[in-house]
């Protein structure tokens, strides 16, 4: 790749970092998307699909057969601590803590590679996509007919890895991330004076049981061989310290790369709540909110990424899935495709996806943007 669109890559991706778009409110991502669209020639844009979606559409010569690229644009309710970058933040409690600005940026290079490539043939949809982080972004996109406005025969998406060599494309065979759930547990019992707390019923107490106890359901309830995970994430409930509280809630997080262990999830937390509620002599209500799917590669797809990514950049078929969850699985459960990582390069420093110290690497977004130009020319060449 040369230097000045290395640059060009380096300067849109920083300023994309300085102006991030909240989940659901990528407004001005979108806007910035199309005005560089529009900037390279593309004159095929929809706006406003699925949210702020945005999908621009490259043609070339009489071929039949269509490709779609994907790059999520959506930033996080993280408050960044880099106050040192020059391109830090400017938007009070909201920054690109997961490299979405980069995945944006690596999508509008792909569109100025394949335009200024003449040897493909067919349709390629780029597919910048609103609402990654727990949003529905894909579901809302795909409910607003996607894949009917937009036809397309595969597929591709990609992530940057921290703690992966920088630049070097990871293939899964199958299982690239989780699936998961939200999940919520609400004890109610009877308040009373800290002091007196045979005049309670302890709902605090319960739900400290229960954060042990939802544990031993991937100890004890899962294959051993099967990947789970269940962390409680908040703990609201309380409002004076000599008081025994009337509610307090649990909230947090389920992941499961397998079908049957996500059943056994769900249904172990309803056991476990009820029956600590039981024990403590409170009530308990359960809410179980399903989310993304598990994120995997379809075989013919996986193998023309790995075709792809050898092509461009180092590439790596031994690097075992996450239990983190990605929203392109419902673009899969759609049409066949693959998703792949690029690695962003060591994760230490706070340099870890959702840390408020993270920050993307430009050096590897001509490698991004080589690989989806690439994966695209393969997919149309058949």
């Amino acid at each position: 790749m040369d230097t000045v669109f290395a640059e060009t890559l380096t300067r849109w991706r920083r300023h994309l970092h300085a102006h991030p778009g909240l989940t659901l409110h990528e407004g001005v991502t979108a806007a910035f998307v199309v005005e560089k669209l529009r900037e390279m020639g593309v004159t095929e844009i929809a706006e406003g699909v699925g949210g702020h979606g945005v999908v621009a559409t490259l043609r070339r010569g009489g071929g039949n057969r269509s490709v779609g690229l994907r790059g999520d644009m959506d930033a996080l309710p993280i408050q960044e601590v880099n106050a040192d970058l020059p391109y830090a933040s400017t938007v009070p409690g909201v920054m690109h803590a997961c490299g979405h600005d980069g995945h944006t940026t690596a999508l509008l290079g792909a569109a100025r590679l394949l335009l200024d490539d003449k040897g493909w043939n067919g349709t390629v949809h780029l597919v910048f996509q609103p609402a990654e982080e727990g949003g529905g972004g894909a579901r809302s996109m795909i409910a607003e007919g996607l894949f009917s406005r937009f036809p397309m025969d595969r597929i591709f998406g990609w992530h940057n890895w921290p703690g992966l060599p920088a630049g070097t494309v990871a293939v899964h065979d199958k299982a690239v991330m989780a699936a998961g759930a939200r999940f919520d547990i609400t004890f109610e019992g009877h308040a009373a004076h800290a002091a007196l707390p045979h005049l309670s019923q302890d709902p605090m107490v319960a739900a400290g049981h229960c954060i042990v106890a939802l544990q031993s359901i991937v100890a004890r309830n899962l294959d051993p061989l099967a990947g789970g995970v269940v962390s409680v994430t908040m703990v609201q409930g309380g409002e004076a310290q000599n008081q025994i509280p009337f509610q307090v809630v649990l909230k947090g997080t389920a992941r499961w790369l397998a079908d049957s262990a996500g059943e056994a999830i769900r249904e172990g937390l309803h056991r476990v709540a009820e029956g600590i509620a039981a024990a403590c002599g409170v009530r308990v209500v359960a809410n179980w909110r399903q989310g993304v799917e598990v994120t995997a590669n379809h075989p013919a797809e996986r193998d023309l990424a790995a075709a792809a990514a050898g092509a461009v950049a180092p590439l790596r078929r031994d690097v075992p899935p996450a239990m983190t969850g990605e929203d392109f699985s419902w673009f899969l459960k759609e049409v066949p495709g693959a998703f792949v990582w690029i690695g962003n390069g060591p994760a230490e420093g706070g340099c870890e996806l959702h840390n408020p110290h993270y920050d993307f690497n430009d050096a590897v977004l001509p490698t991004a943007s080589g690989f989806l130009a690439e994966v695209a020319k393969r997919a149309l060449a058949g």
